[in-house]
């Protein structure tokens, strides 16, 4: 899908690279049996909950249970029938943080605000597990509050932001920084790019 990314966005080339290396550190992580934690805010919040749908179901395939997982179910519980088999797909686990609307308002009303996604690191993340850091400045205090907290845990983030990169480039072990300065338009083009990877996750994992 790199390939077809690019001409359709031949902007996005410079980014072919670190869009491969974000794609691989994510399928590493889930050979791991990680999880991929996603924050941002505003627009990029929304792109959180976009890439946690892409991921936790049925992308560009339906990916119908494998046989093996449907013994390991009949096997713990026997009164599984053909309706649930047939309805479930294939999921990998991906957490938007800023969908956790009660422990978010909750800690925003006790502490401070800009430790909001750190908290949820510190509570949900494992050493394994990769942080995708959204933010088109690259200088969100929530956000860089957040890099260092998982970075200090010991999991791989992966920065999505825009053309300079901010605070973010410095500190995440992958920066994907697309080549435009204005907000939205750094977020047109972080659409096709989280498609893009997590297209590639799903051919991996359910072809």
């Amino acid at each position: 899908m790199i390939n077809e990314l690019a001409k359709r966005y031949p902007s996005l080339e410079i980014c072919r690279e670190d869009i491969i290396s974000a794609t691989e550190a994510i399928i590493r992580c889930y050979e791991n049996k990680g999880k991929l934690l996603l924050c941002g805010n505003g627009g990029s919040a929304a792109d959180c909950e976009h890439i946690s749908g892409e991921l936790m179901k049925g992308f560009l395939k339906k990916r119908p249970l494998s046989v093996q997982k449907k013994t390991e179910m009949a096997k713990n519980y026997s009164e599984l029938d053909d309706f649930i088999f047939d309805g479930l797909q294939g999921g990998l686990p991906a957490i938007s943080l800023p969908s956790l609307t009660s422990f978010n308002t909750a800690f925003i009303n006790d502490a401070d605000p800009r430790l909001v996604y750190a908290q949820a690191i510190i509570a949900l993340a494992n050493k394994d597990d990769v942080l995708m850091a959204i933010s088109t400045s690259g200088n969100s205090e929530n956000i860089v509050c957040a890099v260092k907290t998982a970075k200090a845990l010991g999991l791989t983030v992966i920065a999505l932001t825009g053309k300079n990169g901010g605070r973010l480039k410095e500190i995440s072990d992958i920066s994907i920084c697309i080549p435009e300065e204005e907000t939205y338009k750094i977020q047109e083009l972080h659409q096709p790019v989280y498609h893009c990877i997590c297209g590639e996750i799903e051919k991996k994992f359910f072809d």
